[in-house]
């Protein structure tokens, strides 16, 4: 996203522990297109370039519209920095001419008539070296895949690239936009979490843009939208491949050129807003099937990475089952029980697993096991117990778990479709939805 220095935001969401040092930002490849160049790609790893036709330049371009020296670009955290030298023809973005501005990898300037290509240097990114720890900010992973994908994290630390996180439901999309978030140079700024999919389609517009007072029938007062909110921080959309067409031209406005306009302005607001996505659905077949558009998709990939699913990484699972098992008040699990989450597929992943450790703890038994708990299982259920509080009370608790556990995995059987769950459900669809806005599952 385009603009030049950070504002100077409090911290609204994160607070970090502690930080580790940032690495050096993601490098570029600079191409010339449409005229000769040498070198024809040219690797921007640290300092400057300079881009011109005379012959003192790193990339000499052959072109009468091109000056001496016409541009220089620098390698910053977020992104690439562009300063126009005199240049008689000047440099433009977006079709405005500009003096100097930061844009992210993967933009677009033209020297006069020339195209010049600012890409990711991915080559780096996918060499990154394994983590040599098995969690990192939050996640847990001793398995490779999962060391791998820490690796490329860490890799990104010193930029501010807009990444698409892509992997099945309950993978952890979300923890690896917070990593992405906790180890940026805006972590002190807000991280701003919209779910695309949860979103009534009429609303998407209103919730990411805000509105002003009397936009819409029911619109009785302005409403500051959620790039506003997360300007200095980081916007992470979730569900992205669900947003709908009419929305996604101002969603790549606002990507590009740094601007909003809320519903029924007037007048655009810039934001300086660091994007990370995720999906579930494969953007690629979206776009060939005219649900998705193509250069939004190009804007939001700039980087991909994928979160593995849980069965490709079972050595975690006990692991995660453990930390699970802590966090609802129990000590480390029982082999056996080990063994037997071990042995599952793990459609819904860790998101899947979680809530199965949690009724294990609430019920003493794993959902999907027969016959009787053994006595383990029994003891977990016995320490949830607290005579000092009303009974009322606890199995209130209890319901309120076996219903959010119930809601996350009829979601994810019906892929975020809310018509198909009220059906699956027996639920009302007004009902089903407030039982999600409750429930954390949906935003109201």
């Amino acid at each position: 996203m385009a603009r030049s220095r950070p504002k100077a935001t409090p911290h609204e969401t994160v607070s970090l522990a502690h930080r580790t040092a940032i690495a050096a930002p993601l490098g570029a490849i600079v191409r010339v297109l449409g005229a000769r160049a040498t070198p024809k790609a040219f690797r921007l790893e640290r300092g400057t370039c300079i881009l011109g036709a005379g012959k003192d330049c790193q990339i000499v371009v052959d072109n009468p519209s091109v000056s001496r020296q016409h541009v220089e670009l620098g390698l910053v955290p977020e992104g690439i920095s562009v300063r126009d030298l005199g240049s008689r023809n000047g440099t433009f973005y977006l079709g405005q001419r500009v003096q100097a501005m930061t844009l992210a990898p993967g933009a677009r300037i033209h020297l006069g008539p020339v195209e010049v290509a600012l890409d990711p240097d991915l080559d780096t990114l996918g060499a990154a070296e394994p983590h040599p720890e098995p969690t990192y900010r939050g996640m847990i992973g001793a398995s490779l895949c999962m060391r791998a994908l820490f690796g490329a994290l860490t890799r990104l630390e010193g930029s501010l690239v807009t990444v698409l996180v892509t992997g099945e439901s309950g993978a952890g999309k979300e923890l690896v936009a917070r990593a992405l978030h906790e180890g940026s140079s805006v972590a002190g700024g807000p991280l701003v979490v919209v779910n695309c999919g949860a979103i009534a389609p009429d609303l998407v517009a209103s919730e990411l843009f805000g509105h002003r007072r009397g936009a819409f029938t029911g619109a009785s007062d302005a409403r500051k939208g959620a790039f506003e909110s997360a300007d200095g921080g980081t916007l992470f959309l979730d569900e992205i491949g669900e947003l709908p067409l009419d929305v996604q031209p101002m969603l790549l406005r606002a990507l590009e050129a740094g601007e909003i306009r809320a519903v029924g302005a007037d007048r655009s607001t810039e934001v300086r807003v660091r994007v990370v996505a995720a999906t579930h659905r494969d953007l690629r077949g979206e776009v060939r099937a005219n649900r998705f558009r193509e250069d939004l998709y190009y804007r939001v990939a700039v980087v991909e990475l994928a979160v593995p699913p849980l069965r490709d990484r079972v050595d975690d699972v006990e692991d995660l089952a453990n930390r699970f098992a802590h966090a609802s008040g129990l000590g480390a699990l029982p082999p056996e029980i080990v063994a037997r989450l071990r042995s599952r597929l793990w459609p819904g992943n860790v998101r899947e697993l979680r809530n199965v450790v949690q009724a294990y703890a609430a019920l003493g038994r794993l959902p999907g096991d027969q016959g009787a708990a053994d006595a383990a299982s029994g003891d977990a259920l016995e320490r949830r117990i607290d005579v000092t509080r009303p009974y009322a009370d606890q199995k209130d608790d209890l319901v309120d778990e076996f219903t959010r556990a119930y809601l996350v995995r009829l979601m994810q059987h019906t892929g975020g479709n809310q018509s198909a769950a009220a059906r699956l459900s027996g639920l009302d669809r007004s009902w089903l939805w407030r039982l999600l806005v409750k429930h954390g599952i949906a935003k109201g």
